[in-house]
């Protein structure tokens, strides 16, 4: 296992780990690249496909790449906060009250199918996803770094599926979309799966890591060193901007999607191979980062409009700065 002491380090590394990955998950490789960029920004990730597209697969595969604890959630309508989070219970041997962690004590979280759970276990993740902590009965308790939670969600319009709250869909730094493989790809995965390559279980134990902690939070320390130069800042800020003004959106994109463009245009520019960021990196990472921010009007879904196209002609208006 390594741990990158340089950029150079640092790209061999991500891309060591993107193409163990796409050994595995097969025809996403920009879903898998995103899943990289978020690892490398520090952020988390938000995960939309329909049933058996390799959701799962694909988080278990990145956390065998890793030599770190990893949890894994199965929301339903039935889970409670206390079932994530954990809580206080009376220990009758000792007659005191004691905490049990829930499995967010961790560091790479899988939350399967979070969208099944009600909003009030859903919210339950709002404190550990922005300051890193959990806390129980008043007592705090700080996650052991580096953490991550990966989310898998149902589209919307599947039964028994509930919307995330607008607060904790702004704190996924991405949010990545898992369509049908073609089908040169999709045999591919058949036969991997009847070979033995891989298994119905998603069992990834073939995998051998590629690094720990301490190598993941040197390549989130390191990509913070990549050049961002003012103009490109600048150039995220008006693609931000230009959502909340854009005809047929109901609601615009907040502060915190033009930091998560410049901390994921980073992450690019590292996978990239270059220590400085360019305003191709910026337009590569904007649609994943602004789609689950935005809300279409009543007018914009009438007419057939996504979030997609209209992210697309906003990006081809918005001027970016000459190289």
């Amino acid at each position: 296992m390594s741990t990158p002491n340089n950029l150079t380090d640092a790209s061999a590394l991500a891309a060591a780990i993107e193409s163990t990955m796409a050994t595995v998950v097969v025809g996403q490789q920009r879903v898998v690249r995103e899943v990289l960029i978020t690892l490398i920004s520090g952020g988390h990730i938000l995960l939309e496909g329909v049933p058996g597209l390799g959701k799962t697969l694909l988080v278990r595969t990145l956390a065998r790449c890793l030599d770190i604890n990893f949890a894994r959630i199965q929301f339903t309508p039935d889970l409670m906060p206390t079932d994530v989070t954990g809580h206080a219970m009376f220990d009758q041997k000792t007659e005191q009250f004691r905490i049990r962690k829930g499995p967010a004590f961790t560091q790479l979280l899988l939350a399967d199918e979070i969208n099944r759970a009600s909003a009030k276990t859903q919210s339950s993740l709002l404190e550990v996803m922005q300051e890193r902590q959990i806390t129980i009965e008043g007592k705090c308790f700080p996650l052991q770094p580096p953490f991550m939670v990966l989310a898998t969600q149902n589209p919307l319009d599947q039964e028994g599926t509930y919307p995330l709250p607008e607060a904790e869909l702004d704190r996924f730094l991405l949010k990545s979309i898992i369509d049908y493989p073609e089908i040169d790809q999709e045999a591919r995965i058949v036969r991997m799966v009847l070979d033995g390559t891989i298994s119905d279980s998603l069992s990834v134990e073939g995998l051998e890591a590629l690094t720990n902690a301490e190598g993941v939070m040197a390549l989130q320390k390191l990509a913070t060193t990549i050049t961002l130069d003012e103009e490109i800042v600048h150039y995220a800020l008006r693609i931000v901007r230009s959502t909340r003004s854009l005809n047929g959106l109901a609601r615009g994109a907040g502060p915190r999607a033009s930091i998560a463009l410049c901390t994921a245009g980073r992450a690019e520019a590292l996978l990239q191979g270059r220590d400085y960021v360019i305003p191709d990196d910026i337009k590569s990472v904007a649609n994943a980062v602004l789609r689950h921010r935005i809300q279409l009007s009543a007018d914009a879904e009438i007419e057939g409009q996504t979030a997609e196209s209209l992210l697309d002609n906003m990006l081809n208006q918005v001027a970016a700065p000459r190289q």
